[in-house]
């Protein structure tokens, strides 16, 4: 009878759950294996956030924040958003799109009163006419034309490198264009709406676009991939395309909430992780450098441009990611659109990009994702 009874019950629990759904491993594991890692690769700090369907499932954090002086690492320490800025940006302009304010497909130049050369900053585009055919799609999905930033053109002579919406080449200066956008054509202010459609809307009390003194209190500072220290920069300046100081907790619950859609249209929702541009760059960065140059390793899993987010077909459908990087910082969101679920890694120590293919890979299991193109001086899979 016993023996009877377990049987029914181990039946109606492989029962009730999907066939399609893997398991994730424990907390516990997953902080044991990430700090196995870290100590095989001398990571000097990192945070790490779960997100299982409408919940926040783990917050961690390991390491330090500052080496030097032994401060440990919080799950409530400000660190650098670098690039994930983008997709929150994104995600901020895309309820302007719902509410009728934005048309993703509209010229940028038709918002604004006068033309984008005559601005402070963009006067190098004076009599290249492309200028004209930016729209906001081609800025989210980075196929304006323009260089990442302005500081590797020579003289920092801004100029399109190819026609827009002609290929993929990363763009950080599309964002500022957005921006511009924004702030000129429609009269809103960047750091306002960000607080109010984004921080707000997800609970993020410590997450911003522009420095405040009270997160010097829990700072963390930054490590390069030899181990040498750089201070955290007090970012004065608005940036869409990269301003945002926040903390791991916040991040938690800012992926929880566009994972869900919260804010947006089911359909926008749908169109912000769309694969709406085919990526075929041998790698992601240097970007003009090699923006013609294809590499077929990303058509089997149809990796392309999503607005703000790269979008592929993993094992069980889409997936979606966005990273955030510079020499002291490693960054990395991605999410399973069928699962439901997101891993959410900062570091402020750019060898954490190291670990994260096999931490990536322990947490979610595979995912198809292109570290190759990412990280291609690091993970070369050739």
């Amino acid at each position: 009878m016993r023996f009877a009874l377990c049987s029914c019950l181990m039946f109606f629990a492989f029962a009730c759950a999907s066939p399609d759904e893997t398991a994730m491993p424990s907390t516990e594991d997953i902080r044991e294996k990430a700090s196995e890692l870290m100590r095989r690769e001398d990571v000097k700090g990192l945070a790490v956030a779960v997100i299982d369907g409408e919940n926040v499932r783990d917050v961690m954090s390991f390491g330090f924040r500052n080496v030097e002086r032994k401060e440990s690492l919080e799950t409530d320490t400000i660190m650098y958003g670098a690039s994930l800025t983008k997709a929150a940006f994104t995600y901020m302009v895309l309820q302007l799109v719902d509410e009728g304010l934005v048309d993703l497909d509209r010229p940028i130049a038709d918002y604004l009163d006068k033309p984008i050369p005559e601005y402070e900053g963009w006067e190098s585009l004076e009599g290249d006419e492309d200028w004209r055919l930016v729209t906001p799609r081609h800025v989210f999905t980075h196929t304006t034309g323009l260089h990442n930033l302005r500081y590797f053109e020579p003289d920092m002579d801004l100029k399109f490198h190819f026609k827009p919406g002609e290929a993929y080449a990363y763009s950080g200066e599309g964002f500022w264009l957005a921006q511009l956008m924004l702030e000129e054509g429609l009269g809103l202010n960047v750091k306002e709406e960000m607080q109010r459609r984004m921080f707000d809307r997800f609970d993020m009390p410590k997450t911003s676009m522009q420095w405040r003194e009270d997160f010097a209190e829990n700072l963390a500072d930054g490590y390069a991939m030899d181990g040498s220290f750089e201070p955290h920069d007090e970012r004065s300046n608005v940036a869409a395309a990269g301003s945002m100081d926040t903390t791991i907790a916040d991040q938690a619950k800012m992926w929880r909430g566009m994972l869900n859609g919260e804010g947006l249209s089911k359909e926008m929702r749908a169109e912000w992780v769309r694969g709406q541009f085919p990526i075929r760059t041998a790698q992601k960065f240097p970007t003009i450098q090699n923006f013609d140059t294809h590499d077929d390793r990303g058509e089997p899993i149809a990796l392309s441009a999503g607005l703000g987010v790269e979008s592929w077909n993993g094992p069980k459908g889409v997936n979606f990611a966005k990273g955030g990087h510079n020499d002291w910082t490693g960054n990395i969101v991605i999410c399973q659109e069928a699962e439901k679920r997101c891993l959410v890694l900062l570091s402020n120590s750019v060898r954490a990009e190291i670990i994260y293919p096999e931490l990536m890979k322990f947490v979610l299991g595979e995912t198809n994702y292109p570290w190759w193109w990412t990280y291609s001086e690091l993970h070369d899979q050739e």
